[in-house]
């Protein structure tokens, strides 16, 4: 097991929590952390026990409190596009081959924000809140927050809370579609654990297409998204995976995915 200075990997069956561990700074998201978590998921992508990544934060107050002001300050024009920025590890994030959920256990802030909207699927507790204050700053939400935003809960919302800097409840963030769903905090991991857990039941190789076929699909026109969703199934038909789920299903037995 690898060991890092700002973030933690434990493993559970088939689930690998990335938590990040600086709940005396609230979570922030550091350049030095973002390298941390880039360099876990590169070595988790490689892992085939890991089914699943979950991301949190340490504690029960913040989940991510977004970046680290001090270095925020000094930060130059041409650092946004710098390899390793914030918005290219979280496109990374969202990219991933394996599925990804945000278990939000308290503040998810600007940074934070953008990191659960990143993830497949966001599951908070009642206490967590979200926003994307930025602007108090003079800066606006640059790691994805100005487009997944939109694309999430709809471009007038999103507008909205952008400009106010308004920071939201789960129980808004669940109305306006931000997240799947809150529970209690006693719950919240096994809420996360129940939705990882049905997902990684399913063919691994589809999982990783569904991905792809929403993600890219969803910028494009219906008809150039109807065809992708075709192709992606054509390669899918040609697994072993696919035969392997047919047959279980006829059978009426739990089906063993291979990945090939």
């Amino acid at each position: 097991m690898k060991s890092y200075r700002n973030i933690i990997v434990e493993k559970k069956n088939k689930l690998a929590y990335l938590i990040i561990n600086l709940p005396e700074q609230r979570n922030a998201l550091s350049k030095e952390t973002l390298d941390e978590m880039r360099n876990a998921l590169e070595w988790l992508k490689e892992d085939d026990e890991t089914h699943c990544v979950i991301f949190t934060g340490q504690g029960d107050t913040s989940f991510a409190a977004g970046a680290d002001i001090k270095q925020l300050e000094n930060r130059r024009p041409m650092d946004v596009f710098s390899v390793g920025s914030m918005q290219d590890v979280y496109d990374y994030i969202e990219a991933y081959d394996k599925p990804t959920i945000a278990m939000v256990n308290g503040f998810a802030l600007g940074g934070g924000c953008e990191l659960a909207m990143a993830c497949d699927i966001r599951i908070a507790s009642a206490t967590a809140k979200f926003g994307l204050p930025e602007l108090n700053l003079g800066v606006i939400p640059g790691a994805g927050g100005t487009q997944r935003l939109a694309r999430l809960i709809g471009k007038g919302k999103a507008i909205e809370l952008i400009l106010t800097g308004k920071i939201i409840t789960a129980e808004e963030a669940e109305r306006i579609g931000l997240i799947s769903e809150y529970v209690s905090q006693d719950r919240l991991q096994e809420a996360v654990e129940e939705t990882a857990n049905c997902i990684i039941t399913k063919g691994p190789l589809a999982v990783k297409l569904a991905k792809m076929v929403i993600h890219t699909g969803f910028d494009t026109d219906m008809k150039a998204g109807l065809l992708i969703e075709k192709l992606a199934q054509a390669a899918l038909y040609s697994t072993e995976d696919k035969m392997e789920g047919t047959r279980a299903f006829l059978e009426k037995r739990t089906p063993e995915f291979i990945s090939k």
